[in-house]
């Protein structure tokens, strides 16, 4: 794309960067870039559009467009009291994030064993919703702490799991091999009127060598000898539950997304889709960049991984089709990628200047990201004039 001379033309930046996870919301990195690329380019058009792929500052995201932020009442993933907030966007789609409930950055959630964690909030704030009036509900499901196959967001609806006793099954990883009937009698019938999208950006079935247990398991806490254990559980909990609703959905992709609550959801018949690219419609990436010179897009750290439908990935592709160049900024980038990167992104950038230890770069982070911002408008400026 040719660049116009900055004396006929003041340049449209739009800046569309995720979380840098555990250290600044996408609005902040975006307001950070933002200020530096005017201090080079004080007649440019900054478009703010903080984006996110599903997991941890999504809500954010999707609220910076607009609309209504609650606190809700729930429980994290040890089952204790917590408050917890949720979103209702201006077209009336409600937002749970299930990683400000459950989430894996949670420290009193994570206190229990992995085994001992259930998605029971996540429940919680859906039911909350119903009782506001939503219907139509955007669950985000990446960075959860959880591995209990969705049975605690199906509890926290109503329905009720029952051993060879009659008794009572707790909807917990450790618990599910128990478990021998499902009781739907209770499930909220409101639950029937509701449509729900299910936003991550994992494909993965709920069982198997690339199921939630065996990939993500690790990360949560589980260890090498408890994957199949607890692998197990999650299959022949899904094979009474598929017999009680008489329909099927553990080898469907996105099944195994967040310990198996993608699984759940689709149970309940949910729609699945990409997180980002259901972020970027809400946000109306598209009409921002209708006109636009150039993105900034970017994440805490850009790797391979970066090019399986991560928000970075999303946005370099809308951007593409608008004809727009895209720039990659982020906390860091792996050199190794750099190849595969490149032919997403017309450029890749790290924010640091210099070795500095992670505690000092998150610290840092706004400054770096303004720094890095105008140095890169300075490029832009230079280019133009040439």
């Amino acid at each position: 794309m040719t660049i116009a001379s900055p004396a006929q033309h003041a340049p449209v930046v739009v800046i569309a960067p995720d979380s840098f996870k555990g250290s600044l919301s996408a609005e902040e990195v975006a307001a950070a870039i933002g200020a530096g690329i005017q201090a080079a380019l004080p007649a440019a058009q900054i478009r703010l559009c903080p984006i996110a792929d599903g997991g941890e500052g999504t809500l954010d995201a999707l609220m910076h467009a607009g609309g209504q932020r609650l606190t809700i009442d729930c429980r994290n993933a040890a089952g204790q009291a917590v408050r917890a907030p949720v979103g209702i966007l201006k077209d009336g789609s409600a937002v749970v994030e299930s990683a400000a409930i459950v989430g894996l950055t949670d420290d009193a959630g994570t206190a229990v064993p992995v085994e001992q964690r259930s998605t029971l909030g996540v429940g919680d704030a859906i039911r909350s919703l119903l009782d506001q009036g939503a219907r139509r509900f955007l669950v985000a499901l990446g960075g959860s702490s959880t591995n209990d196959g969705g049975a605690g967001l199906l509890a926290g609806l109503g329905m009720v799991f029952l051993d060879a006793a009659g008794e009572v099954v707790p909807p917990l990883p450790a618990q599910l091999h128990r478990v021998v009937r499902v009781d739907t009698s209770g499930l909220d019938a409101r639950v029937a009127e509701a449509a729900f999208v299910a936003m991550s950006d994992v494909d993965n079935p709920l069982c198997g060598a690339e199921g939630a247990t065996a990939v993500f398991g690790p990360q949560k806490g589980v260890t090498p000898p408890q994957v199949e254990q607890l692998d197990r559980s999650l299959a022949h909990f899904a094979q009474v539950l598929e017999r009680a609703l008489g329909r099927s959905a553990a080898e469907r992709p996105g099944a195994g997304a967040a310990g198996g609550l993608g699984y759940a959801l689709l149970m309940l018949g949910a729609q699945f889709r990409s997180g980002a690219e259901t972020v970027a419609d809400h946000i109306g990436l598209d009409d921002a960049l209708a006109g636009a010179d150039w993105l900034i897009t970017g994440e805490g750290r850009s790797d391979a991984q970066t090019l399986h439908g991560k928000a970075p990935f999303i946005a370099s592709q809308r951007a593409r089709r608008a004809g727009v160049p895209t720039t990659l900024l982020s906390g860091g980038i792996d050199r190794a990628s750099l190849g595969k990167l490149q032919q997403s992104f017309s450029g890749c950038f790290s924010i640091t200047f210099g070795p500095l230890p992670l505690q000092d770069a998150i610290a840092q982070a706004p400054g770096l990201l303004r720094d890095s911002g105008e140095q890169l408008a300075r490029l832009w400026l230079a280019a133009a004039k040439g």
